[in-house]
């Protein structure tokens, strides 16, 4: 069951070789919620599986209108079990400029309640969903897609942003 709107969204640390800041002995950066809250508000997508065309295309999308979200103070974190390694091998590869963080563990889909069992037989993988977390590190908007083949409603989101600010 994924987050309830108004309540406190689950901070995390996952890693990420494409977000900006200090990067480690792997060209590894930390993501976290925290660093956003009182801020900036955070729109938080996970998507299945990287290399895969549904999840290319979101991404895709999202990158060709991030302009958008900066102008209504929000930052985009894209979430997949991926490794960060493959990550950055297919942001590179399809130009993603968002920056995609990896639940390796798979903790984080965990927490925010969308962790699927088994998807087409290769394993858990997160589901499709989407959150709105304000500056203050509150759920405002939450969706998980019926299936992974369909994207978060993108209207819906840039809406709930529009009210935040």
């Amino acid at each position: 069951m994924t987050l309830e709107i108004n309540s406190k969204a689950p901070d995390f640390t996952l890693k990420s070789i494409n977000a900006p800041g200090e990067k480690d002995d792997f060209g590894l950066s930390d993501v976290n919620l925290a660093t956003n809250v009182g801020q900036r508000n955070t729109v938080i997508l996970f998507f299945p599986l990287a290399f895969t065309g549904v999840c290319t295309q979101e991404l895709c999308d999202v990158t060709s209108g991030l302009a958008a979200y900066g102008e209504l103070n929000a930052e985009v974190i894209a979430i997949s079990v991926d490794s960060p390694f493959a990550q950055g091998q297919w942001a590179e590869k399809e130009s993603i400029g968002i920056t995609i963080a990896s639940d390796l563990n798979k903790q984080t889909a965990k927490d925010y309640g969308v962790l699927l069992d088994d998807l087409i037989g290769v394993g858990s993988v997160s589901a499709r969903a989407a959150f709105v977390i304000d500056k203050e590190g509150i759920v405002q908007y939450a969706e998980q897609t019926a299936t992974p083949m369909e994207l978060p409603n993108f209207d819906a989101i840039k809406e709930t942003l529009a009210k935040l600010n």
